[in-house]
């Protein structure tokens, strides 16, 4: 569960940094920069943390896909940028490959004390 947590915080921290890009180009580049490169860091830190128990091809498919949906998310709903049928059409197929990559993940049966049971 906690490899799970790490996940989401790798993704939030990665939409942080990007949406943050925005900002280093336009109104803030110091802090924007600032905060673009520590939550890119941070990302791939947690990123990390979280292929230790997550396979590391299913966990940088929810990273990148559940990251690239929020960020677009983030700019039409933050930062004026528009939606069109498109690009909400590539959104839902993008969330429906999500839901089948995160239902085809198999988790490896434990012992009593956390540790997997060889296969």
């Amino acid at each position: 569960m906690r490899s799970w947590i790490y996940l989401c915080v790798a993704i939030t921290a990665e939409v942080i940094g990007t949406a943050s890009m925005k900002f280093a180009a336009t109104h803030f580049p110091v802090m924007g920069y600032v905060v673009m490169y520590g939550m890119i860091c941070l990302s791939y830190f947690f990123l990390a943390l979280a292929v230790k128990r997550v396979p590391v091809g299913v966990a940088y498919a929810l990273w990148e896909g559940i990251g690239i949906v929020l960020i677009t998310l983030v700019s039409v709903l933050w930062l004026g940028e528009s939606l069109g049928w498109a690009k909400a059409l590539g959104l839902a197929v993008m969330i429906a490959g999500i839901l089948l990559v995160k239902a085809g993940t198999r988790s490896k049966p434990t012992t009593a004390e956390g540790e997997a049971l060889p296969c």
